[in-house]
């Protein structure tokens, strides 16, 4: 039997630094590469944010006219503040400042945590309450963005055709259906018409707006940041009702940077400069110069701009691109529940992998089903893109913000500018964000709850699951017996022997697993080599095979075994464990044995929770997905060990 050795820390040093240097070697694509990946990004970053014409303009002017004339003061005056938002927030915070933020090329909300967290240490709840503020109000904006864009596309056909007017909402109903149910065939086979579909509709959106660009010139002031300042401060009454309108010109902003690691930043660079924010102003320009020539197209601005024969063609394209739009928020919710899931914030969850060439696309049937009902629910509630446009603005912003002060840290502490220069940074870019979420506070009553209502549960939900398994774990070490003393008395009095290899999972390595102890007392046994197998989560999202396993000889017949993954990985036991053949270690899947422990949880008397969230937490144990599928291990080598313990 041949023992396996450790890896030394200075050659999983120099193991580390080497697939970095390899990382950022092939960091640069080709031209051909970079043409591909920003055909890619323009399907599936652009979405959300480019549908917003379909409303922004319409919701903004709305609320600057205040029921009364619409003036041509009011129409420059909300374009500039329309055109600056996508200058500021999208362009400047997150192309040129948050793309940089990045976790070896990944990004997104709890890239930051982990970030923040490698720097300040892992024992901040602060981070982590924000992280989990900010996620879970991604989750709002993934259940409100397909209801918001399908609607407003739909709404397209009381244009058309009044009659279909009672049959938005039905309509509606069964694009979505359709959309969530297809999600289980997986986005690879459809992914190659996202580009195409996108880039179609971005140059119709861009086509119509310089047809009417100049229908009134004077719409070209809204390049001046001064009309914009101006009309907020000669009417503060409407001006937040205003800004409420303004910041929908950004939703989906946020996608540019959780989408990092799909795409990497310069082809998201590329395609949002030379193409996605041109063809964007130009359509808002259009809309407004079109507005200050004709004020009566107030009721929808963006389908006045189309040509009537033209305007079928447009709705169904318009829909198209919702789909796509609401495609990247439901992938996006999903990559999103994994990272969680891995950071310990929810409970296990079955993941689904629908492409062999890319690991990130997966289907999470849990999820989907959770979205579908959120989304439909919100459908019949709700009616109208108008009404619904009250509970988009909240959860938009809301996870801007927090994303905004997670960075304010990163750049303090992990760029090392020092705290003063971190908040000249960013501290403009954190208050308009928090201007634009003060704005939408204004919409409580009307719908802005929805997303305020969601948010406070999924943070219970995390807060539940991160401080039960805490509980729990300190609960089970008490009566956990150490590692080393059971080696030591089972060297001394060792059990009957049986062929093979047995894994014992635990999430302490310190102490014995309590599979283990049960089989030894029931069974009175103990296989030939035995491997306590400890899974930790990096706060880097992908590691390479050279740092994925360490391996550490206990005894003659016992192994102690550290697997780490990345955040962005689903864990896979058996494909790790066989990296440990490159340590001198013998290991073979057909004649191992893998001891799980199921716990079966009950309320304690006293416990460091409530009553009504133990039983949150309990529920929350109870329907996660089993140990063998998530750890993806073979049903037919897997012995579960039932215990019982209180929370």
């Amino acid at each position: 039997m041949t023992e396996g050795k450790g890896v030394s820390p200075a050659a999983a040093a120099q193991d580390r630094n080497d697939s970095e240097t390899e990382r950022a070697e092939n960091a640069a694509p080709s031209a051909q590469q970079l043409h591909v990946l920003v055909i890619g990004a323009i399907g599936v970053v652009f979405g959300d944010i480019g549908t917003s014409p379909l409303y922004a303009l319409r919701e903004s002017v709305l609320a600057a006219s205040a029921g009364g004339p619409l003036l041509r003061s009011s129409v420059v005056g909300v374009l500039s503040l329309i055109l600056w938002t996508l200058i500021l927030v999208v362009t400047c915070k997150y192309v040129l400042i948050l793309l940089r933020a990045d976790n070896k090329g990944e990004g997104g909300t709890l890239t930051l945590v982990a970030l923040a967290q490698r720097v300040l240490g892992k024992g901040r709840p602060s981070i982590l309450l924000i992280g989990m503020l900010g996620a879970a109000l991604f989750y709002g904006d993934s259940i409100i963005s397909p209801a918001m864009s399908v609607l407003s596309a739909v709404e397209g056909v009381k244009l058309a055709t009044p009659a279909l007017d009672d049959y938005v909402v039905p309509i509606t109903i069964a694009v979505l259906f359709g959309l969530f149910i297809s999600q289980r065939y997986g986005t690879a086979r459809v992914a190659t018409l996202f580009g195409p579909v996108m880039i179609l509709w971005f140059s119709a959106i861009g086509l119509v707006g310089l047809l009417h660009l100049f229908d009134d010139p004077a719409v070209f002031a809204a390049f001046n940041p001064y009309f914009g300042v101006r009309f907020l401060y000669q009417h503060p009454g409407i001006a937040v009702a205003v800004l409420g309108g303004v910041c929908l010109a950004a939703t989906g902003a946020e996608a540019l940077y959780a989408d990092l690691g799909h795409f990497g930043r310069k082809p998201i660079s590329v395609a949002w400069l030379y193409f996605v924010f041109p063809a964007l102003a130009l359509n808002y320009l259009g809309q407004g110069a079109m507005l200050l020539a004709h004020p009566e197209a107030i009721d929808n601005p963006f389908y006045r701009l189309v040509p009537e024969w033209a305007l079928l063609p447009y709705i169904v394209l318009a829909t198209l691109a919702t789909i796509v739009a609401s495609q990247a928020g439901i992938t996006g919710a999903f990559s999103l529940t994994r990272q969680a899931i891995q950071l310990g914030l929810l409970p296990r969850m079955e993941v689904r992998f629908t492409s062999a060439e890319h690991a990130g696309q997966i289907y999470m049937p849990k999820v989907n089903r959770l979205l579908l009902v959120g989304v439909l629910v919100l459908v019949v509630a709700f009616q109208t893109s108008s009404a619904l446009s009250h509970a988009y603005g909240i959860s938009v912003f809301g996870a801007m913000l927090m994303d905004g002060l997670l960075a304010i840290l990163v750049v303090w502490k992990g760029w090392k500018w020092g705290l003063a220069a971190a908040l000249a940074l960013l501290l403009p870019f954190v208050v308009i964000d928090a201007a634009f979420l003060a704005a939408n506070l204004g919409k409580l009553v009307s719908g802005g709850w929805v997303p305020v209502v969601l948010a406070i549960f999924l943070v219970v939900i995390m807060s539940t699951w991160r401080k039960g398994t805490g509980i729990l774990f300190a609960k089970t070490r008490k009566t956990d017996v150490p590692l080393r003393d059971l080696v030591e008395m089972l060297r001394t009095n060792p059990p009957h022997r049986v062929r093979g290899m047995a894994v014992f999972l635990t999430s302490d390595p310190e102490t014995a697993p309590s599979a283990l102890l049960h089989n030894l007392k029931h069974n009175k046994v103990l296989h030939e080599k035995n491997v306590i197998l400890t899974i930790t989560t990096d706060d880097t999202p992908r590691l390479s095979d050279n740092e994925r396993v360490t391996l550490e000889p206990l005894a003659d017949s016992f192994w102690q075994v550290t697997m780490r993954f990345g955040y962005m990985e689903s864990p896979n036991i058996p494909k790790g464990l066989s990296i440990l053949r490159k340590l001198g270690f013998k290991f073979d899947i057909m004649s191992t044995s893998f001891f799980l422990s199921r716990r079966s949880i009950r309320p304690a008397a006293k416990s460091g929770m409530p009553l009504w969230q133990d039983h949150l937490f309990i529920s929350l144990a109870r329907n996660a997905s089993d140990a063998t599928d998530f750890f993806q291990i073979p049903t037919g080598r897997v012995v579960e060990v039932g215990t019982q313990v209180t929370v």
